[in-house]
């Protein structure tokens, strides 16, 4: 009965993020009542492994003590401070010090926020305000990239290169300029990934020609691509596109809200190229979700701009909770789990997980399986060859989801047909082998599908 008043009044009153309101009242809400690990579990009783970790974000996994009292005792000693008039707390002044010691060159200087999406919204404000001190207020486009996920904010989700955040939104703006993606699976040049690193430097080139080299003010992009369904740049790539953003003055903007603390090996994905963006945005894994907290690095440079243009000004940019003490004494203990082990665990779990959906290629279905860590995503086709998606009318997303939640697992299901696997750092080597399991086990019961043989070449 509980369940059921719930149910309904999610129903009358909660709206969900990204979601057919109309489709949800229909098929109302799955509630989850506790987690631990890796796991989690439902209101019938039901256990699953999260692998997803919540919304990429469950990082160090779920029911860990030591993270809720770090929350507990600092809400006792001081629960809110704010930035604002010079005041602080020593919480977020240690982790924003742990933090710039850790991230990448001189990202020295780190702009706390809510989360991903206002993070990002934050760099274009911080960029419009560093190129008008530069005396260069010219310099107001901005370019990303295909398939890219660049947060729900209303600049932000014109950044973002997804349909969905377009439609009925007003967006993009005409200063938000798109390249084409790197989808290595689904790039002309995909047999050759040299090529394809080739083809995106020309294009990236040719729009920054196009637009005015004194035009173009900065360039974003994800280490891995996340929602555009974990596409991975080819080796090198992500170097290529900084040196050519470097040789125009364009400032590169690493988006690291869904790579950021182990997800793909290292604390930060932009470590595996050896790269130093000018400005990097993470959110996630920070807190591990477990509160709401994202955080903008920037290198010096970018900050003694913006400071030396100010002056004795006010930098008119702030939020009430940036910084709020809470939520950085639960991303230093999360950072002391990470490097107490986690972040090691995430990497032999990761090379497992790769390796395991590796297994799943001679599967009928199986069209593409890429990843690097604990990122990873297998593509669904029904002709191999011709590279065909999942046809639409059956519904992939909904038809795959509830069909792993069947099994035991929570997967991310994208619309054309590919599970998203980010499976908490966590993770025992028998969950891995279980989530690949599982994995075959729903592309086996959906080869059985009617509609699904019909069209299987």
């Amino acid at each position: 009965m509980l369940s059921n008043s719930l149910a309904e009044l999610d129903r009358r009153h909660l709206i969900h993020p990204v979601s057919s309101f109309r489709g949800h009242e229909q098929r109302g809400v799955r509630i989850l009542t506790g987690g631990q690990g890796a796991t989690v579990t439902d209101s019938e009783g039901r256990t699953l492994i999260d692998g997803f970790a919540g919304l990429w974000c469950v990082n160090a996994g779920y029911g860990h003590e030591s993270i809720v009292e770090a929350a507990a005792e600092q809400m006792r000693k001081l629960p809110y401070a704010t930035g604002y008039f010079d005041l602080g707390a020593e919480a977020p002044i240690r982790l924003a010090a742990a933090l710039a010691e850790r991230a990448p060159g001189d990202l020295n200087h780190v702009y706390f926020t809510l989360g991903g999406s206002d993070a990002v919204d934050s760099t274009i404000r911080f960029i419009r305000y560093y190129w008008h001190a530069k005396g260069q207020p010219g310099r107001d486009q901005f370019i990303s990239v295909a398939n890219g996920y660049h947060g729900s904010t209303t600049m932000g989700a014109g950044l973002t290169a997804l349909p969905g955040f377009h439609d009925g939104f007003g967006v993009p703006y005409d200063w938000q300029h798109k390249i084409s993606s790197h989808d290595l699976y689904r790039h002309p040049a995909a047999r050759d990934p040299q090529a394809v690193t080739e083809a995106s430097v020309a294009e990236l080139r040719a729009k920054i020609e196009s637009l005015g080299p004194d035009r173009v003010a900065a360039f974003y992009v994800e280490p891995i691509q996340g929602s555009g369904g974990v596409l991975v740049p080819p080796k090198g790539w992500i170097r290529a596109m900084r040196d050519l953003c470097a040789e125009y003055g364009v400032l590169f903007v690493a988006d690291e809200v869904i790579t950021g603390f182990g997800r793909t090996g290292p604390l930060f994905a932009c470590e595996d190229e050896g790269i130093v963006p000018d400005l990097m945005t993470t959110a996630k894994g920070l807190t591990s979700g477990y509160v709401p907290m994202g955080a903008v690095f920037m290198r010096d440079h970018v900050y003694e701009t913006i400071a030396d243009g100010a002056g004795a000004k006010a930098v008119g940019h702030g939020f009430t909770y940036s910084a709020h003490p809470v939520s950085a004494a639960v991303a230093l203990e999360v950072l002391a789990l990470y490097e107490g082990g986690l972040l090691e665990n995430g990497r032999r779990a990761g090379a497992r997980l790769q390796a395991g959906l590796e297994s799943l290629r001679d599967h009928p279905l199986v069209g593409d399986v890429r990843g690097r860590g604990m990122l990873a995503a297998v593509e669904l086709v029904v002709d191999k060859e011709a590279r065909t998606p999942l046809p639409p009318e059956v519904q992939p997303a909904t038809r795959l989801f509830d069909r792993a939640w069947e099994q035991g697992l929570i997967v991310r299901s994208f619309a054309q047909g590919i599970f998203g696997y980010a499976p908490p750092l966590c993770c025992t080597e028998d969950q891995i082998d279980q989530i690949v399991a599982r994995t075959r086990k729903v592309l086996d019961l959906t080869l059985e599908d009617p509609e699904i043989r019909a069209v299987l070449r």
